[in-house]
């Protein structure tokens, strides 16, 4: 059985016993949904990124202060009272952890990944990030620094990735769906 059928069974199951229970209505469910799809999660994260990509003057005062830079956005449904923004170049490239939990900006990013949450992980981006990277399909130039960011409970980190080449003249629209929450984590590249 996969992972995702497990925990969608698993999720099922949880949601069954909470109706049976009277502690949650089905349209208490439905609204947590709801809030999830539309107004919380890596759709919001990729939406920053585009505009970051489309506006420079967003991009300097997402770089300078993401905290505040996102609130006319209104991004609910997650733990980013402060929340800064590293930048991918070709020189530098960032990646995000949270070494002691898994503290994580779930309005920006939305659920974190299992692996995100995982104790090998945790500790191995620390140590060897460019062999973790390597796991994840990145693989990076010598000259290329890289940089590990440890998310705690005052702050979280977000990466902004390097605009793909040839997106040049795309809407906001069309780059952020070329944006992907491993992307805004650092654990993948944007072609």
């Amino acid at each position: 059985m996969s992972e995702t059928t497990e925990q969608a069974i698993r999720a099922e199951a949880i949601e069954l016993l909470l109706r049976e229970k009277g502690l949650v209505s089905e349209a208490q469910i439905d609204g947590i949904i709801q809030q999830y799809n539309a107004r919380t999660g890596p759709l919001n994260g990729a939406y920053l990124v585009a505009r970051a990509w489309a506006d420079a003057a967003f991009k300097a005062a997402l770089l300078q202060d993401g905290t505040r830079a996102m609130e006319p956005f209104n991004f609910s449904g997650g733990e980013v009272q402060k929340l800064v923004v590293k930048e991918n170049t070709p020189q530098t490239h960032n990646l995000v952890v949270c070494t002691l939990c898994s503290c994580y900006p779930w309005a920006v990013l939305g659920l974190p990944p299992r692996w995100y949450k995982d104790p090998a992980y945790r500790s191995r981006v620390v140590k060897e990030p460019r062999k973790v990277l390597g796991e994840f399909g990145v693989n990076l130039p010598d000259s290329s620094l890289v940089k590990v960011w440890d998310s705690s409970a005052e702050i979280r980190y977000m990466v902004l990735p390097q605009r793909p080449s040839g997106s040049e003249g795309m809407s906001e629209a069309e780059l952020a769906e070329l944006v992907t929450r491993d992307s805004m984590i650092g654990v993948e590249l944007l072609d």
